[in-house]
């Protein structure tokens, strides 16, 4: 069997005004989906990012990929790292670390991983998760993301979800979501308003919620004595802190200082942090990311290397469509430690998607394992028109948080170790 050609498609669906340390959420946020196809009538599919610069080395590594065995996972990757070279991809919207050659390797490799995994598994009629070692559970959990928000995208209709810019309103999300998904965890997006007001927030899902674990990203907007000072008054509230400061050196000096775990998907974010930031102790949870840690067997090895440490996991999300959600639910019903909830984006997303619906769902919080063959899931060519041409229609070619933002606060700066 071998890849006969990849089709490499750029979509675009509708976002929610979702306020962040770097700005605003676009309206309409952007994904690629990767069919490969094989000369035996097989088709894996992946998911990746939408930016331009990624897109046209995602291209570029999909023609080099064409007439490989499928089953030949290191050769794949050595076509895209000679695809690749020297470039380098930088972080656009600031959230999740900084770049290098490797990690921009990883981020191009990781889809087409993906998708011949899920040929793979197809051939053999078999779920992705087998080929990853089995399930260690049957469903994944994951948690709500909140975010404080906009009520709408300026000169628009307010959109489903309503506003969210102070305790109540992030309250409010917060039922909104247990009550539609069931989850059992929350996770609250940081970095927007000064500290002690999201300390006011955490505390209010505290009393509303008093038996869900509760977690605080600020994307590293506050300096270390500020993290060790919040890190304080939520000691017993949160089960963890993400990225309260920046770099790994920030987060050592904060973990030295507090009892409340710090996780992170922005100082370790690919496997050469990982040494340094094991040595300095700045870490107790690390956010994996298959998009950005080169698949699902190479995100599996992360997971055991975490493991020898004693370094729990939960998994990062970036905005995704429903591939993505079935790649991360197989890679953690795989690994065999006990994890946090995972995040997701998929609420958010409100029904627009790429697969034919059926295959995925939210079960008490939780999205069982697709029992498919592959991923377990099929693309829905019809929704993939209409969210290429919303691609081809719309003028976002790069997610850019903080441009958007300054169109309606021109003074607006990101929050990097700020308060």
């Amino acid at each position: 069997m071998r890849i006969r050609d990849i089709t490499v498609t750029p979509v675009a669906f509708r976002d929610p005004p979702l306020l962040n340390a770097t700005g605003v959420h676009e309206p309409w946020a952007l994904r690629t989906v990767i069919q490969v196809h094989t000369d035996e009538g097989l088709t894996g599919l992946g998911e990746t990012y939408g930016d331009l610069t990624h897109l046209n080395k995602v291209r570029d590594a999909a023609a080099a990929l064409v007439g490989l065995d499928p089953y030949q996972l290191h050769a794949a990757y050595t076509r895209v790292i000679t695809s690749v070279g020297a470039q380098v991809s930088t972080d656009q919207h600031g959230l999740t670390g900084a770049g290098s050659n490797q990690k921009t390797v990883d981020a191009v490799y990781s889809p087409f991983e993906v998708a011949l995994l899920d040929i793979q598994g197809k051939a053999a009629g078999r779920p992705v998760v087998d080929l990853l070692g089995g399930a260690a559970r049957p469903s994944v959990p994951y948690s709500a993301y909140l975010f404080y928000k906009w009520s709408r995208h300026p000169g628009e209709d307010e959109d489903a979800f309503g506003p969210a810019l102070d305790p109540a309103g992030i309250v409010d999300q917060a039922h909104r979501f247990v009550a539609d998904y069931g989850f059992a965890s929350i996770k609250l997006k940081g970095g927007v308003l000064p500290p002690d007001q999201e300390i006011e927030a955490v505390r209010a899902l505290r009393e509303a919620f008093p038996d869900h674990p509760l977690r605080l990203d600020p994307n590293a907007a506050w300096t270390p004595a500020t993290s060790i000072r919040v890190g304080r008054e939520l000691d017993g509230i949160v089960e963890y802190l993400e990225d309260p400061a920046p770099d790994i050196a920030g987060m050592a000096e904060v973990a030295r200082s507090v009892r409340v775990p710090l996780a992170t998907n922005m100082c370790v974010v690919t496997h050469e942090h990982l040494p340094p930031a094991v040595a300095a102790g700045a870490i107790g949870v690390l956010l994996i990311d298959h998009h950005y840690w080169g698949g699902l067997v190479r995100s599996a090895q992360v997971a055991a290397t975490c493991a020898t440490f004693g370094i729990e996991l939960s998994m990062h999300s970036n905005t995704h469509l429903g591939i993505s959600l079935a790649a991360m639910t197989h890679l953690a019903a795989a690994v065999p430690q006990p994890t946090h909830a995972c995040d997701t984006h998929n609420p958010w997303q409100d029904g627009q998607d790429v697969i034919a619906p059926g295959a995925l769902r939210f079960v008490d919080g939780a999205v069982p394992v697709p029992e498919g063959p592959g991923l377990g899931v099929e693309l829905d060519p019809d929704a993939l028109a209409v969210l290429h041409e919303q691609y081809q229609r719309c003028d976002i070619r790069r997610r850019d948080d903080t441009t958007y933002m300054r169109r309606f606060e021109p003074d607006f700066q990101p929050k990097r170790g700020f308060w």
